[in-house]
């Protein structure tokens, strides 16, 4: 548990950190292009990368949460019972899905590194687009987890559906 605990201490202080230094980089941009009447060449892909980091960063949180976008209708019409078979699949699809998504990124981020290209001032873009295998590994490692946990009844209590 102290694992669990300094991983996601890793992921919110990662997402806060991102956040504010890009909207530090967004500030000095707009300083530099009205005051100055420059910019910085690297700060706009540099900006366009953590919007790519923050996305996966937030959909990893979530999911560390069980947060992730639900569409609910069929829950609201089953048994409690149902409602608990229905997570067991809804969480194993979700992690074959991630894990689908992490292999084929895996792919990707393989083919960058055989053919580099830069993401701006000599990073390579490969280096920037490691988020995407990381996040979908412990995405679909933690909807694992809570298809074990459904199959075991151990799950945490799922919210119950608004009527």
């Amino acid at each position: 548990m102290k694992l669990v605990r300094w991983l996601s201490r890793i992921e919110d202080g990662l997402i806060v950190t991102i956040l504010v230094m890009m909207i530090l980089l967004a500030v000095l941009q707009i300083v530099l292009r009205n005051f100055v009447g420059s910019s910085l060449v690297w700060v706009e892909p540099s900006l366009q990368n953590a919007v790519l980091w923050i996305g996966l960063l937030g959909a990893m949180i979530a999911s560390r949460r069980d947060e992730h976008i639900r569409i609910d209708l069929a829950t609201r019409f089953l048994s409690k019972s149902q409602r608990r078979w229905l997570a067991v699949m809804v969480d194993c699809f979700t992690s074959a899905i991630c894990a689908l998504v992490a292999w084929h990124s895996v792919t990707f981020i393989i083919t960058e590194i055989e053919y580099p290209t830069d993401a701006f001032s000599g990073v390579p873009s490969w280096l920037l687009q490691m988020i995407i295998p990381v996040g979908f590994t412990v995405m679909a490692l933690r909807y694992a987890v809570l298809t074990v946990l459904d199959i075991l009844g151990r799950r945490p209590p799922m919210e119950e559906p608004h009527l």
